[in-house]
């Protein structure tokens, strides 16, 4: 928000004036570029198409039989090959995003992205195994919604990527009451 316009509160948050300061580009301008792109949202949002939609057409087909058309079943086997793809979009440009964004792959919420991506690609690849010779049974829709919960648990934790200080900065737990703070933290602030 420009100073200008802000008064005494912030119209958005309700924050108080004294609780802004002014704002100073952290980013180099060939890594803000890569980074607003959106290479790696984008990725995102097509793999989720996906990770809905498998479920959802093979349930659908499931108790549905009697509608079940030559046209849902070519966009099944088509999802079933085409969600891993998206999938290894969507990590390659979060690798490219972490990089470009925080310079490293260690801190911990994206730590946790990288583990759920694998866990995600697994099982979506044991998911097109499964189902590419037309199996759209019980084991199907377990992995599918496997890979439903993975994508939620990525999706929460990139929504708390989305509000990360650039070039990134963490906020640290605060100690138990009574506990000494460690050498070097410093308590995060809103």
């Amino acid at each position: 928000m420009e100073a200008d316009k802000l008064k005494d509160v912030c119209p958005a948050c309700g924050m108080p004036r004294k609780a802004f300061e002014p704002y100073r580009e952290r980013v180099a301008l060939n890594r803000l570029f890569v980074l607003s792109l959106d290479l790696h949202p984008i990725a995102i949002h097509l793999s989720q198409t996906f990770v809905f939609l498998i479920p959802a057409l093979i349930l659908f087909t499931m108790f549905f039989p009697e509608v079940q058309n030559e046209l849902l079943t070519h966009v099944l086997v088509f999802s079933l090959y085409a969600f891993p793809l998206t999938l290894i979009a969507a990590i390659l440009t979060g690798i490219l995003d972490g990089l470009f964004r925080f310079k490293t792959l260690t801190p911990p919420l994206l730590r946790l992205k990288i583990i759920f991506s694998s866990i995600i690609i697994i099982l979506a690849s044991a998911m097109f195994f499964v189902a590419k010779d037309g199996n759209y049974g019980i084991v199907t829709i377990l992995l599918s919604l496997g890979c439903l919960f993975c994508a939620v648990r990525l999706g929460l934790l990139g929504k708390h990527l989305i509000d990360v200080i650039l070039p990134g900065s963490y906020p640290v737990r605060k100690p138990k009451i009574g506990a000494k703070p460690e050498a070097g933290t410093a308590e995060a602030t809103a």
